[in-house]
């Protein structure tokens, strides 16, 4: 195994014991940084790459404990002053001479899982399981960020064969995609040329890359929440303005509404919390929903649908109510000319045995919201997805990959960048 690929494994472990939720994730992206520092890249943080009016879903108390825990591990205040208190970086290499400009986007959140402690789980045999209870990198970003910080270290070599800029995105909180609006609303992609993204692993195995999938869904997570008034619903109920009647009423008529004649649609009322004491009337409720579409304008119909019932509710049961959008996600298309490159870079790899250019997604991804800003600003755009054997599915306790397909991910990203942008 060559040096870069130990490096590969090193720098995926190293990340892996140590993840965090999105939004908190003040230890990852200052060791993200520091590498890039120490490897000559411009590292952008905080409001310089974060436009906090789109941030979603970022809770306070999250991000308090995020930056204890850094703090707590060593962190430099240096990199946490320059984040101000959000996560995520962009490096930026300028080789000096007229050309393209590319960005590449690798997420680094983990999720709410809490790891396996069986021993035949590779992170426990060679002590790199997670330290944070209840979070693991189930996922694969841990993968994606070494994969990022191995493309960082080929352009730090290479630079002199390239003409152009390069923009290497580290994104904050893709879980629950919350963490792209944000990004995208800084203008730090409008110049961009091409964009691509990826994921390891999810649909594909080892050997194989997904060139072209299509069916990326809207979405829109959405917050909901009730405020009545408590009264004893013994003596008095007709005092009280029952805020949990008012969200079950809320959570049927969601599920009723009309489906869309041109595409797709979904919604889900994951959660309903309410109620105080079995004898008082329920002054609280919350709800926490999605809805997808099969395209923007699709998706846009149902948040429009959900909206009017949130309001009507409230209205018909003499509620307050306010609604918060915790996420979301766009449809994409990716650009014929990207798809033929990667097809032919991916079939070049002697590891890879196959490129599918088809695949239903049938989900939703926060690149895409990345991927069309670039579009809309002139650019093309990618996301593939790169295969990776694994021992269970994605966000499960017993979640692992083949680490040898982090070198493959680092040959297609540095040979996507050489052929863009080549002296």
């Amino acid at each position: 195994m060559n040096d870069l690929a130990q490096q590969l494994i090193q720098w995926r472990r190293e990340f892996h014991r140590f993840p965090e939720i999105g939004w908190a994730e003040f230890f990852t992206t200052a060791n993200i940084a520091e590498y890039l520092h120490n490897m000559g890249f411009e590292v952008l943080l905080g409001k310089q790459i974060i436009n906090p009016q789109f941030v979603r879903g970022r809770q306070k108390a999250v991000v308090e404990q995020g930056l204890q825990n850094a703090l707590a591990h060593g962190i430099k205040q240096t990199w946490l002053d320059k984040m101000d208190g959000y996560t995520g970086c962009v490096a930026l290499l300028d080789t000096g001479r007229p050309g393209k400009t590319v960005a590449l986007r690798f997420d680094i959140d983990c999720v709410n899982v809490t790891e396996t402690h069986n021993q035949a789980h590779l992170p426990n045999r060679l002590n790199f399981r997670s330290v944070n209870d209840g979070f693991m990198h189930a996922c694969g970003h841990d993968g994606h960020i070494a994969i990022g910080l191995g493309t960082a270290l080929w352009l730090s070599r290479h630079k002199d064969q390239l003409n152009g800029k390069i923009k290497l995105v580290f994104q904050p909180a893709e879980e629950g995609v919350r963490g792209a609006a944000a990004i995208a609303a800084s203008g730090i992609l409008d110049d961009v040329d091409y964009f691509a993204a990826s994921h390891l692993s999810f649909c594909a195995d080892s050997g194989t890359v997904i060139s072209n999938p299509k069916n990326f869904l809207s979405t829109t997570k959405i917050d909901l929440r009730y405020s009545g008034k408590p009264a004893h619903a013994g003596a008095q109920p007709h005092v009280g303005k029952n805020a949990l009647l008012g969200a079950a009423h809320a959570v049927t008529q969601l599920h009723g509404i009309a489906r869309h004649g041109e595409g797709m649609t979904r919604i889900n009322v994951g959660v309903l919390n309410a109620g105080e004491g079995r004898n008082v009337i329920p002054t609280n409720a919350s709800l926490q929903l999605e809805v997808r579409g099969e395209n923007k304008a699709i998706n846009q119909y149902m948040v429009d649908q959900v909206m009017r019932i949130a309001k009507g509710v409230a209205v018909s049961f003499e509620l307050d109510y306010e609604t918060e959008i915790m996420g979301e996600a766009v449809d994409m298309v990716n650009d014929a000319e990207l798809v033929a490159l990667v097809e032919d870079i991916a079939a070049r790899q002697p590891q890879i045995h196959a490129t599918h250019a088809d695949y239903a997604f049938n989900a939703s991804e926060d690149a895409t919201i990345l991927g069309r800003r670039v579009q809309e600003h002139g650019g093309k755009a990618i996301y593939f997805i790169l295969g990776a054997d694994r021992t269970a599915g994605h966000h499960q306790a017993e979640f692992d990959f083949d680490e040898a397909q982090l070198l493959t991910g680092v040959n297609i990203y540095t040979q996507l960048l050489s052929r863009l942008l080549a002296a």
